[in-house]
């Protein structure tokens, strides 16, 4: 395995969001892996140890930002977590960035390859 791949966790309950960004991901150079639900997304950020998580906010059972508390709650975390969501109130927005997250991006206002440079310019600062 590519040690210098960065690595993504994409975390959405939607498998053809998670699909699409998956491919187009993987097609710029990450290693790239998913998860469907918080339980699972929280046990591979321990597990896989990704660079970036992005992270849907709408999700059945616990939300995106319950998950975003659990992460910075734990020890300083190591990695970057954008919100890609459709909520884009400005009250949404505020209460993630305040929450804790490194970036939030609508996904009906960004293609995913404007997604993937998103990421790349993040993980470049």
């Amino acid at each position: 395995m590519d040690q210098t791949k960065p690595k993504i966790l994409i975390i959405d309950d939607d498998p053809f969001i998670i699909e699409i960004y998956v491919l187009k991901f993987k097609d710029s150079g990450f290693e790239v892996e998913s998860a469907q639900d918080a339980k699972t997304g929280l046990q591979k950020i321990k597990d896989f140890r990704p660079d970036v998580v992005l992270l849907d906010i709408v999700m059945p059972v616990t939300s995106g930002l319950e998950v975003l508390l659990e992460i910075k709650k734990g020890e300083a975390a190591k990695f970057k977590v954008i919100l890609l969501t459709n909520l884009g109130q400005k009250e949404d927005v505020e209460k993630g960035i305040k929450l804790g997250a490194d970036g939030y991006i609508i996904k009906a206002h960004f293609t995913p390859s404007e997604v993937v440079e998103k990421v790349k310019e993040l993980l470049a600062k």
